[in-house]
């Protein structure tokens, strides 16, 4: 079984996705969640189940220092799940081709800094899509120019509100990250 590790800033719906459907496979288990945010309730649901929680303050994550304790557990992936730090190049370095993200739009358009969560889909709506949907893309030193995995779609018409998009996005990412991260 492959180990991945989970980047986390926030409530935690695309870790706790992936969390039950790796209690579905063999393929993979989550061996450490990483955040970085003392309060964020991510950190609660990986206490739950037994995932070790490193929680990273802005310093630390800057340097170099704690890229062994990722090394020591032999990540086959490192995935992105909502976490709102660019990883420094030295990160992006010691795992190439090894890190993914999930961004709430399809890239190229509405991604880069800031472009996140409900920012992202009031973009969508002011610019009068008619569809979005999610990239998941290997990470780079670029916010979001990583190569593209995969990228699935839906409609937005005029009815829908950044809301109802936000949770059309969500329903995507939990029916297909944890899938995506299998095949990888």
């Amino acid at each position: 079984m492959k180990s991945i590790i989970v980047f986390a800033s926030g409530a935690g719906s695309n870790f706790s996705s992936i969390m039950q459907y790796a209690k579905t496979t063999d393929t993979f288990s989550i061996a450490l969640l990483v955040v970085n945010k003392e309060d964020a309730p991510v950190i609660q649901l990986a206490k739950e189940q037994a995932i070790p929680v490193l929680l990273l303050n802005k310093e630390t994550f800057n340097s170099t220092e704690w890229i062994a304790t990722l090394t020591a557990y032999q990540p086959s992936l490192i995935v992105l799940a909502g976490f709102l730090w660019k990883l420094p190049e030295h990160l992006v370095n010691a795992f190439p081709n090894k890190i993914i993200n999930i961004h709430p739009a399809l890239l190229p358009k509405y991604g880069g800094k800031g472009m996140y969560g409900m920012r992202v889909h009031q973009a969508v709506k002011d610019a009068k899509e008619n569809e979005s949907g999610i990239t998941i893309h290997y990470v780079n030193e670029k916010y979001d120019e990583g190569e593209v995995i995969l990228q699935k779609k839906i409609s937005v018409d005029s009815n829908d509100n950044i809301e109802s998009v936000s949770s059309k996005i969500q329903q995507l990412e939990h029916e297909w990250f944890a899938k995506t991260i299998e095949e990888i």
